[in-house]
């Protein structure tokens, strides 16, 4: 999910990512993600973006650039996060500035500025340290822990994941913030209070079991309460209400602790509930995610998706709700291209007490006996239908493939319209196969913004950019090869413009080309936008340069070609004399008989 949109933009000024420049310690930022050894006056250790035995990825001391002389992987403090934790270029700059102690300030639009999150987060991780002190060395506490232990949740859980307790009666939570210096405006802001129907303040959670929910860099920025007693008010689970911080549609629990894995394996598991997720990342399954609750939507699938994931598990309750979970979630991930596989917990079970009971080699063999997600489609169908019966046979396959129709990848779609014939024993054009043509290419469309217009122009600048800003130091063929084609007038989109311009003026005067050099030089809620947008984008750096020289010829080409146009709309006009006509004819012909080739030598 990205943090642009269209309208309403907030930019880091010029002042704080030149602060922040100054104070990113790239070996102290890489070693929170992997192991570097110091070899004289660099450091060493395996890439983690291609599997080595051998280290071969080299970043040299005060630099503020990594390398990999294996994959040929390039970049920045900024680059690196967004590359391998799959963040977003204003998620980087944020995660940045939080570690390196540096204060953001922004730009703003027309949105009002919000509260500041380094105090929310610290109110958040005050309350995290009282609610697990209350649990552990307090009497109400005691009986909680009872509770706990009878679920199999020992001191080493509670301590690794900081679960707490919510006093049942309000007071002594408040005093104890208000010494620490955090007063109510801060707590109503971060979700600890809130304000009932009659305009009151009170203490959002009581009495319940709370556990931590964390940003991608572990940060607290929520919590979910969970009753342990019957008589205790309200659902089985109470959520932090929406706040500057935390976003239930977004936010999925234990990601945290599993995002690195889920990136590098592309796949995850998702359970229903929290002690569910934590029981399988203690485990040793940390590719396990929850939902908030019951709603996993498509804000949650949407955050997977930009991790790479491209096989989830998916080992919810075995219960009616929890299969209905099942076939909503499943059909929000296969809608998206990812494959979906369905875990058979017994009847009766959830992943918690499966896993306490049968242990984690029993559930390892339940993920490698999973069923696919359209045999447990049709088996959910199916459950209140009698098969013998053609029109109930009828029924489901009409059900069937009303859903895979709803997919938004088209081979996805054939290829299990086809299975679905396979497996009810029908013919293939019964469901459809190869009779309506399927869509071409799917392009969303926002509902905030209406549709999305493609621009051909931005798409092949940003592609030219893409190649030198990402892989140009890495690969400075490819820099030369594009100062020998193009110039700065040969951008057509003016934001591409502005940063080919700067890209180039900080080149030819040896002046650093990172993300955050350009980002400070741009000062433009446009441009770092269109910086966000550069990375998202995978590509073959195997033919990098094959690749860049089309880009080219295809630039080239279209300037080639407006030239043409332009010069046609001129004679045509009948406003230039016989004399400008012949000189337009000649400029005309000229172009049509030397069509633009690239130049390879640089």
């Amino acid at each position: 999910m990205r943090d642009y949109w269209v309208g309403i933009v907030a930019i880091f000024n010029k002042e704080s990512l030149e602060a922040l420049r100054q104070k990113v310690d790239l070996v102290d930022l890489l070693s929170s993600y992997m192991e570097l050894k110091k070899t004289g006056s660099s450091y060493k250790g395996l890439c983690p973006f291609h599997d080595e035995k051998s280290s071969s990825f080299i970043v040299q001391k005060g630099d503020s650039h990594y390398h990999c002389f294996g994959c040929g992987a390039h970049g920045d403090a900024i680059q690196f996060l967004m590359t391998h934790q799959k963040m977003s270029f204003s998620s980087a700059v944020e995660t940045l500035a939080e570690k390196f102690h540096v204060p953001l300030e922004k730009i703003e639009g027309e949105e009002k500025k919000g509260p500041n999150k380094a105090l929310l987060k610290s109110a958040l991780d005050q309350a995290t340290r009282f609610y697990q002190f209350h649990l552990l060395h307090t009497e109400e506490g005691h009986a909680a822990l009872s509770y706990l232990y009878s679920r199999g949740i020992d001191l080493e859980f509670i301590r690794l994941f900081g679960v707490g307790l919510s006093p049942e009666k309000p007071g002594n939570f408040r005093q104890l913030m208000y010494s620490k210096g955090i007063r109510d405006e801060i707590m109503l802001e971060s979700g600890l209070l809130s304000i009932n129907k009659n305009g009151q303040v009170r203490e959002f959670f009581n009495d319940r079991i709370m556990f931590p929910i964390h940003d991608q860099i572990g940060d607290v920025i929520g919590f979910s309460g969970r009753k342990y007693k019957e008589e205790t008010f309200g659902g089985k689970y109470v959520n932090t209400s929406e706040t500057a911080l935390f976003k239930k549609s977004r936010v999925l629990f234990g990601l945290h602790h599993c995002r690195k894995r889920i990136a590098k394996e592309r796949k995850a598991i998702i359970v229903e509930g929290q002690v569910d997720a934590l029981r399988l990342i203690q485990a040793g399954f940390n590719l396990t995610v929850a939902g908030q609750g019951t709603a996993f939507g498509d804000g949650h699938v949407k955050e997977l998706v930009n991790l790479g994931v491209n096989q989830v598990y998916l080992s919810l309750d075995s219960d009616n709700a929890g299969q209905e979970a099942t076939s909503k979630i499943g059909h929000l991930f296969q809608k998206e291209g990812i494959e979906v596989l369905v875990v058979q917990i017994p009847a009766g079970s959830d992943p918690d007490l499966y896993l306490r009971e049968q242990g984690p080699e029993a559930f390892l063999r339940l993920l490698e006996s999973c069923n696919d997600y359209l045999t447990f489609l049709i088996k959910h169908l199916s459950r209140e239908l009698d098969l013998n019966s053609p029109a109930a046979k009828n029924e489901l396959v009409f059900n069937a493939t009303k859903l895979i129709r709803d997919w938004d990848h088209p081979l996805m779609v054939h290829e299990t319209l086809r299975k679905l014939a396979h497996m009810m024993k029908v013919p293939e054009e019964t469901v459809g196969v190869g009779h309506d043509p399927l869509p071409n290419i799917y392009i969303k469309k926002s509902g905030s913004i209406g549709a999305i217009s493609i621009d051909p122009d931005r798409i092949l600048e940003t592609d030219l950019l893409r190649w030198i800003l990402l892989h140009g130091q890495e690969f400075p063929r490819l820099v030369d090869l594009v100062r020998a084609n193009l110039k700065v007038e040969d951008m057509k989109v003016s934001i591409c413009r502005k940063i080919f311009e700067l890209y180039r003026e900080n080149f030819e005067n040896q002046r650093s080309c990172d993300l955050i050099s350009l980002a400070i030089d741009l000062n433009d809620a446009e441009g770092q936008l269109v910086l966000s947008d550069l990375i998202q984008k995978k590509v073959n750096k195997e033919k990098a340069e094959e690749q860049l020289i089309e880009t080219i010829q295809k630039l080239l080409n279209r300037n080639w070609i407006h030239k043409r146009e332009e010069i046609k709309v001129k004679i045509q006009s009948g406003q230039c004399s016989d004399e400008e006509i012949d000189s337009l004819v000649k400029q005309f012909d000229e172009l049509k008989r030397n069509p633009p080739q690239v130049t390879l030598r640089t």
